[in-house]
């Protein structure tokens, strides 16, 4: 099974041996929630994610690396191509219900629940039970300022700043990744370099130009993942978008160097494919987020 003729023979499957990342893996998420859990709860500062930060990256590296040498070791063949296909397509598929969960609490508390407490509804059952001055505008600074925790105040970003440009540099980062694409399998290997090396680079630009917004929204606007319902939406919905940036960005950035190094053919590049697909993704998560959280 290890030897590269039967890793050709369509009635095999290569079957990797005994793997420690798994468990890496298992032991990685765990330290990761376990540091949310401790920021989260005002238990730890922000340095409680870095173990699990380190484990994920080690992991990351590690089982990459494996699989990347098995890939030129020759030791795939058209079933494992098949399988590692759908397991992409089902991973963005669970990414995309990810993303719904938090789009859905947006829309919940938005157009349900704030006009709800402000007096739709069952009338009389709002009025006896829940806050009688409360304006039902959105965002809302509730419910942590009604709490008499917080001031409340805050000032939401303009769309057509930052985030603005943001959209442009993903809608552009589309493009080069496509470009890209077409590049690799007419076997135009500088162009292909080019374009590719333009999509990462407009991708860590994202990501930097988002840290920048994060920093005026805590320290001038006073819009933080405290700040009520609006807060927490905002924080989630974009921080996890950014997360998501961040690994695609990286992403990108090794299968570029893989380019370079001559590892994939025109027939032959899943592992572009799937960053290509994920990339895709983020974009498109992206264009809903900005119409819903920023412009709309």
């Amino acid at each position: 099974m290890s030897s590269n003729s039967h890793a050709h023979d369509s009635s095999t499957y290569y079957v990797p041996h005994s793997s420690p990342w798994p468990i890496v893996g298992s032991i990685a998420l765990f330290c990761v929630m376990w540091g949310a859990v401790t920021f989260l709860n005002d238990w730890g500062s922000a340095w409680s994610f870095l173990p699990g930060a380190l484990l994920l990256l080690v992991l990351f590296f590690g089982w990459f690396a494996t699989v990347i040498n098995e890939n030129q070791a020759g030791l795939f063949n058209a079933q494992v191509d098949k399988s590692f296909r759908m397991g992409m397509m089902w991973f963005i598929i669970s990414e995309v219900m990810f993303f719904a969960a938090f789009f859905g609490a947006l829309f919940y508390a938005r157009e349900l629940s704030v006009p709800w407490i402000g007096g739709e509804g069952v009338k009389v059952f709002n009025k006896l039970l829940l806050w009688q001055d409360f304006a039902p505008t959105w965002p809302t600074n509730g419910p942590d300022r009604l709490g008499g925790h917080a001031d409340g105040s805050f000032e939401t970003i303009a769309a057509f700043s930052l985030p603005a440009i943001n959209t442009a540099l993903l809608l552009t980062s589309g493009v080069t990744i496509t470009i890209a694409h077409h590049a690799l399998r007419a076997g135009h290997r500088t162009q292909l370099s080019i374009f590719l090396a333009a999509t990462w680079i407009l991708g860590f630009i994202f990501v930097y130009l988002q840290g920048t917004e994060y920093h005026e929204a805590y320290t001038e606007l006073g819009l933080k993942l405290s700040t009520g319902i609006y807060g927490s939406t905002f924080f989630m919905l974009t921080g996890f978008h950014g997360l998501h940036v961040t690994i695609g960005a990286i992403m990108l950035t090794v299968i570029w160097l893989r380019c370079l190094r001559g590892h994939f053919t025109a027939k032959n590049h899943f592992a572009f494919e799937a960053v290509a697909w994920y990339w895709h993704f983020v974009d498109v998560v992206w264009l809903i987020l900005f119409v819903f959280v920023y412009w709309i």
